[in-house]
């Protein structure tokens, strides 16, 4: 637990609010910098002390985590560091406006002040929910277009939502019928429901990229039988993501459900009816209301295991359906940002255990009641 579950998550927390690249990197800037009232140039002292720090950074790559770091909260850094460094090489002056123009605009300082000032930071986690601190230290909202991670981490939850209801609506039913009847035939019942998870996620939905495409099993199916003229659209939209990760994540909501009903004395059904209750009043005020802690139990499993997925949303859904997971991935892989990175995953594991302490909050009630 310590090794592969508490370390690597105390890991990803610090990134989520650590950005020590820019201090370590530029220690006498930090100090030159710490009495700056940020107006117009710095003083000469400050800007003699970060020429000494350039020049002083002979490790490639901790430049150009600086230049990374610096060109994320400003355009053109990129540019500027590379353009600086090759000036300030092997040569004793400090007058930097005249390696570039630049540096005579206090914007540029600014972003250099604010990344030395200190190791920790807000910014990544606020940058998660399209947050930002304004000039005045303020949070404020980003500019509409800068970025979409609320309307991802929206279309996340909406997605598990819609795939946690279908689990349900298919689940239950085929959880009753296999708690239902007894020797093999429940165990092919079961068999069916645990067979998917004895094959690779990724064999999984590339067996359902090949089944939902156009010309896939599907779409032949309802052609061939006079449903469709053409071909229905189930690859690269929300409908596709749905039904690949349903199948995938059924197994989850089955078990649980099935554990409940098993329990439950089967003279309830029949008590009912022999009271005058007709089946469906019966199931709706006997078997669901006992059957309901596997379906909480199911869809909480599934609905979290849904926040996470990548692999299935990533190959079956379209650009305007890729869920969280993948910028997170983007962030890690991509871009080499690990504290953002690691904010989304922080906001995702935020949201995760809200929902968690939710559901046990409800269970305590419900065994006290």
């Amino acid at each position: 637990m310590l090794s592969f579950f508490v370390v690597p998550l105390v890991t990803m927390m610090k990134s989520a609010v650590s950005d020590p690249v820019a201090t370590e990197a530029l220690p006498r800037t930090a100090r030159a910098l710490s009495g700056w009232d940020r107006t117009g140039a710095p003083p000469a002292s400050a800007q003699a002390a970060f020429a000494d720090d350039i020049r002083a950074l002979k490790n490639d790559e901790q430049f150009g985590d600086l230049v990374r770091r610096l060109n994320s909260a400003q355009s053109g850094f990129r540019s500027l560091l590379g353009k600086t460094r090759r000036a300030l090489d092997g040569n004793g002056a400090t007058d930097l406006a005249s390696v570039d123009a630049r540096w005579g605009e206090t914007s540029y300082w600014v972003t250099i002040a604010e990344a030395v000032a200190s190791p920790w930071t807000d910014k990544n986690l606020l940058a998660a929910v399209d947050l930002e601190r304004n000039a005045s230290g303020g949070i404020a909202a980003m500019p509409e277009g800068a970025s979409a991670n609320r309307l991802i981490m929206i279309r996340t939850f909406v997605t598990s939502a819609l795939v946690t209801l279908a689990c349900i609506l298919i689940g239950l039913p085929y959880a009753m019928v296999a708690a239902s009847v007894e020797g093999w035939r429940r165990q092919v019942l079961l068999g069916a429901v645990l067979l998917p998870l004895w094959t690779s996620l990724l064999v999984r939905t590339a067996a359902w990229y090949v089944v939902l495409q156009d010309n896939g099993l599907i779409n032949a199916t309802l052609k061939g039988l006079g449903l469709t003229a053409g071909p229905v659209p189930l690859m690269f939209n929300r409908l596709g993501v749905v039904i690949a990760m349903t199948h995938v994540l059924l197994p989850f909501m089955v078990l649980p459900i099935f554990s409940v009903l098993i329990a439950i004395p089967r003279n309830l059904m029949p008590a009912a009816a022999s009271l005058g209750a007709h089946p469906l009043r019966a199931f709706f005020h006997v078997l669901l209301p006992l059957s309901m802690r596997g379906v909480v139990s199911g869809a909480l499993l599934v609905f979290m295991a849904a926040l996470g997925y990548y692999i299935t949303p990533a190959l079956i859904g379209g650009a305007n359906d890729q869920m969280i997971s993948s910028v997170i991935a983007y962030y890690a892989t991509g871009a080499a940002n690990w504290g953002m990175a690691g904010a989304l995953g922080l906001v995702l594991l935020a949201m995760t255990i809200l929902l968690y302490a939710i559901y046990m909050r409800l269970t305590v009630e419900e065994q006290r009641a």
